[in-house]
């Protein structure tokens, strides 16, 4: 018996339930990866705990008993969570290369077989971007508390829940990933087709005023140097996403157009080649 990926239409249409089904799996994939990433993170949370308290423990310890400032357990079951809450943080940075190919498969068969080629550059830049970003989070979330710990009054004493902190450190870390593939969606958008340099370069002050608005609501603490280390890289990504798009155009206009000089009425060139792989995949499929 045939699968339904075998009827598969080959420029990628396929029936809503198809889609659903698509999308069903690559939702299991991505969470499999997740899970395995998870069991490494449980397994290996004492080294992994030591390194995630560390911007807490940099800060000055003007405000914590005896010198040393320490994170405190208020509930029961707070150790659990505390595992938990940090497994998950290593297998969302550890399967990230899992569910960023799972969210670009789901949207790569809409796309033309030449756009296709473009998906091993997306995830060779895509995982980087996102590790730089938890990488940059970290090296900056012990400003971000200082500054905050810092306004408390002189004669107080600041404790800290665990569950408070691993809150901030998981938001920081998937903010600032997750920002940085926001210049690189801009590149995808065009070599699609949909946004062209001229529009960006037209919109590029809007963008750059969205780019610190963003900044300043999306960071946890909300304070101007965890802003500005937010939004300063991503500018600069952004200047490159315009820099690839505008080479890109420029690249694309010099390109021959196959139907230049056709009258209404003639036939306009066959690409042989593409016409020739569809074939090919049709007949792998049967």
């Amino acid at each position: 018996m045939k699968t339904s990926r075998q009827h598969a239409d080959p420029d990628g249409r396929m029936p809503l339930m198809e889609h659903l089904r698509e999308l069903r799996n690559r939702l299991i994939k991505a969470i499999l990866g997740l899970v395995a990433g998870a069991l490494v993170g449980w397994i290996l949370f004492d080294p992994i705990w030591d390194f995630l308290k560390k911007p807490y423990t940099r800060i000055p310890a003007d405000h914590c008993i005896g010198g040393h400032c320490d994170l405190v357990v208020h509930g029961i079951f707070d150790g659990f969570f505390i595992h938990l809450k940090v497994a998950l943080i290593v297998g969302a940075l550890l399967s990230s290369p899992i569910w960023l190919y799972q969210i670009w498969a789901f949207v790569a068969p809409g796309l033309y077989q030449r756009e296709r080629r473009w998906t091993y550059i997306f995830l060779s830049a895509a995982v980087p971007l996102f590790l730089a970003g938890g990488a940059l989070a970290y090296l900056t979330m012990d400003k971000g508390l200082q500054i905050f710990i810092g306004l408390a009054p002189g004669d107080t004493t600041v404790l800290v829940g665990v569950q408070d902190y691993l809150g901030y450190a998981q938001a920081m870390l998937l903010i600032f990933g997750l920002t940085f593939e926001l210049p690189l969606f801009v590149v995808m958008l065009n070599i699609v087709g949909v946004l062209t340099h001229e529009r960006i370069r037209k919109s590029r002050r809007l963008l750059l005023f969205g780019i610190f608005l963003f900044a300043a609501v999306a960071t946890p603490s909300q304070d101007p140097f965890t802003m500005l280390a937010l939004a300063l890289p991503t500018v600069v990504l952004f200047e490159i996403a315009e820099v690839i798009a505008f080479v890109h155009d420029r690249r694309r206009d010099r390109a021959p157009d196959p139907y230049a000089g056709l009258s209404d009425d003639e036939a306009s060139p066959l690409d042989l080649e593409a016409i020739d792989a569809e074939l090919e995949k049709g007949d792998r499929a049967r």
